[in-house]
C-alpha cells in the first residue's frame, strides 16, 4: 500500500483550507456624548452604519477594582459579599453554563482533524436454498472476519469549521460575561438589602427612643389629668400617639426580618439560619468623581456579553456564505478481511480504499440565499441590541448620578427641616406644661418631628442605594481584560 499519495492529499487539503469567506468582524460603534464625531468607514456596508453620534469603543479601567463594596467600610457587608460569591446557587448555575460553553470549543475544534475509528466484524452466514439466482448445496454459507480502520476528514476550505470554533469561543466569552453580570447583580442586590436592613435598624432605634418619649408624655398627661389640670382627652391623645409609634416599630421589625431572609438566600443559606446583629445605619455615601467618561461603560460585563454575541452573529454570516461552496473532504479505510481468524493478518487479506469526496447542492430552492439573508439580519439585530445595552447603561449611570446629586442637596434641606421640627416640638411641649397650649398642638408637633426624623434616615438610605447602583451601572470592579482568552 502506497501511503505517500494519501498523505500528500491530506497535506494539500490542509494547506488549501486556509481560506475563509465572509466579512471580517468590526465591533459596532457606541455613543460618545460630548465627544467630537469621527469618520466611519463604509467599505463593509451593510454591516456597519455611519452615525456621527457613535464611535468605536475605547475602554478605560481606571476606577474601582475587585471588591468594590469595601468602599463603604462595612466589615459585616464585606463578609456577606464573600459568602455570596462562594455559596450563591444562581452563581453556581451560571458557572456551570460557562464550563458547558468552554467544552463546546473542544467539540467544535475536533472537526479540524480527521476522525479515525474501527468496527470489527465476525459473522457466519447460512444462505437459503430458495435465494434467487443462487444454487448451492444444502447448508451452504460463508464466514467473514473484518478488522477495518476508517478515516474521514473535511477540508475547511471556506472557513466554516473555523468560524464555528470562533462562535464557541465568543459564546464562551459572552457566557463568562454573563457570569460576571450575575455576580455583579447578586453583589449589588446584597449591598442594597444590607443598607435597607441597616436603615430599618436606624428607624427601629428612632422609634424605640420615640416610644420612650411618648411614654413619658403619657405619664405627664395622666398626672395632669389626675391633678385636674388638663382634660381626659389629652390622655387619650397621648395613648394614641404611643400606640401608633409601637405599631410603626413592629412594622419595621417585620420589614427587617424580610431583608435578613433575602440576604440569607443571597449567601446560599436557609432564611432562618441567619441572624445579623442590630447596627443602625452609620455609613455615608462614598465620594463620586465629578465627571465620569463614557468609556467606563465598556467595563460592564453585560455590554461585553452583548458585543461578543454580535461577533458570533458575524461568524454566522461567514458560515452562511461558505454554504455556497462545495464541501471537500477525504475518506479512507484500511484493514484485513478473512474467512478465518488464523489467516486474518496475512498480507493477501489486506484491503484498503481512499479517495476525495465532494458534496455540492446544485439546487436548493433559495435555501442558502435565505440563510445568508437571515444571518445578515441577525447580525444587524445583535448590533442594535448591543447599542441598546450601551444606551441603557448610560441611562442607569445618569439616573444615579442625578439621584446622588439631588439627594445630597435634599439631605441638607431635610436636616434643616428636622432641626426646625424638633425645635417646634420642644416649644409646644414647654407651652403645654405651662398651660399655654392644648395637647393637640403637642401631638401635631410630635408627628411632624417624627416624620422628618424618619425622612432623614430614608434619604440616607436612598443615597446609599444610589451609590451601590451607580457602581453597578459602571460595572463594579470588572474589566474587559477579565474575559477569558482562547488560542
Amino acid at each position: 500500500m502506497n501511503v505517500v499519495r494519501p498523505a500528500a492529499t491530506l497535506l494539500a487539503l490542509g494547506v488549501l483550507s486556509g481560506c475563509m469567506v465572509g466579512p471580517k468582524y468590526k465591533k459596532p460603534t457606541v455613543p460618545a456624548f460630548q465627544t467630537p464625531p469621527i469618520s466611519v468607514d463604509k467599505s463593509d456596508a451593510p454591516y456597519k452604519e455611519a452615525d456621527p453620534n457613535w464611535h468605536a469603543a475605547t475602554p478605560e479601567d481606571s476606577v474601582i477594582r475587585g471588591a468594590w463594596w469595601e468602599v463603604f467600610q462595612e466589615p459585616e457587608l464585606n463578609l456577606l459579599e464573600v459568602k455570596a460569591g462562594i455559596q450563591n446557587q444562581s452563581l453556581k448555575s451560571y458557572a456551570a453554563r460557562y464550563l458547558e460553553a468552554q467544552a463546546q470549543i473542544g467539540i467544535n475544534r475536533a472537526a479540524l482533524l480527521p476522525t479515525i475509528g474501527t468496527q470489527a466484524l465476525a459473522q457466519g452466514v447460512r444462505y437459503s436454498q430458495g435465494r434467487p439466482y443462487f444454487s448451492a448445496s444444502p447448508g451452504a454459507g460463508v464466514s467473514d472476519i473484518q478488522l477495518p480502520l476508517t478515516l474521514t476528514y473535511e477540508a475547511d476550505f471556506w472557513g466554516r469549521i473555523r468560524r464555528t470554533i470562533n462562535i464557541a469561543k465568543e459564546e464562551t466569552q459572552a457566557t463568562a460575561a454573563d457570569l460576571e453580570t450575575a455576580q455583579l447583580s447578586v453583589q449589588s442586590e446584597l449591598a442594597v438589602d444590607y443598607f435597607e436592613l441597616r436603615t430599618d435598624d436606624a428607624q427601629a432605634k428612632l422609634l424605640e427612643d420615640t416610644v420612650k418619649d411618648y411614654q413619658e408624655a403619657l405619664r405627664i398627661t395622666t398626672n395632669r389629668f389626675e391633678g385636674g389640670v388638663s382634660n381626659e382627652s389629652d390622655v387619650f391623645q397621648a395613648k394614641t400617639q404611643l400606640q401608633a409609634a409601637i405599631v410603626q416599630q413592629q412594622d419595621i421589625a417585620v420589614q427587617r426580618a424580610q431583608y435578613e431572609h433575602a440576604i440569607a438566600i443571597l449567601i446560599g443559606q436557609p432564611p432562618n439560619s441567619l441572624s445579623l446583629p442590630v447596627a443602625p445605619l452609620s455609613a455615608t455615601p462614598p465620594s463620586i468623581p465629578p465627571s465620569l467618561p463614557s468609556q467606563l461603560l465598556e467595563r460592564r460585563p453585560d455590554v461585553a456579553a452583548a458585543e461578543r454575541r454580535t461577533a458570533e452573529a458575524n461568524e454566522q454570516i461567514g458560515i452562511a456564505r461558505a454554504a455556497y461552496f462545495p464541501t471537500i473532504g477525504i475518506s479512507a479505510a484500511a484493514g484485513f478481511e478473512s474467512g478465518t481468524l488464523a489467516s486474518l493478518f496475512s498480507a493477501s487479506n489486506l484491503v484498503y480504499a481512499i479517495g476525495p469526496t465532494l458534496n455540492y447542492n446544485i439546487f436548493d430552492a433559495g435555501l442558502r440565499r435565505s440563510q445568508s439573508t437571515q444571518a445578515v439580519a441577525t447580525f444587524q439585530q445583535t448590533s442594535a441590541d448591543y447599542r441598546q445595552t450601551v444606551l441603557t447603561a448610560f441611562q442607569q449611570v445618569e439616573d444615579n448620578l442625578v439621584a446622588l446629586r439631588i439627594l445630597a442637596q435634599e439631605a441638607e434641606q431635610q436636616r434643616l427641616a428636622t432641626e426646625a421640627a424638633q425645635g417646634a416640638q420642644k416649644i409646644f411641649d414647654n407651652r403645654y406644661v405651662g398651660g399655654l397650649d392644648t395637647y393637640l398642638q403637642v401631638v401635631t408637633a410630635q408627628n411632624t418631628a417624627l416624620a422628618n426624623e424618619r425622612n432623614d434616615i430614608d434619604i440616607m438610605r436612598r443615597r446609599m442605594d444610589a451609590s451601590v447602583l451607580l457602581i453597578k451601572a459602571l460595572g463594579g470592579g470588572w474589566s474587559t481584560n477579565n474575559l477569558p482568552r482562547f488560542n
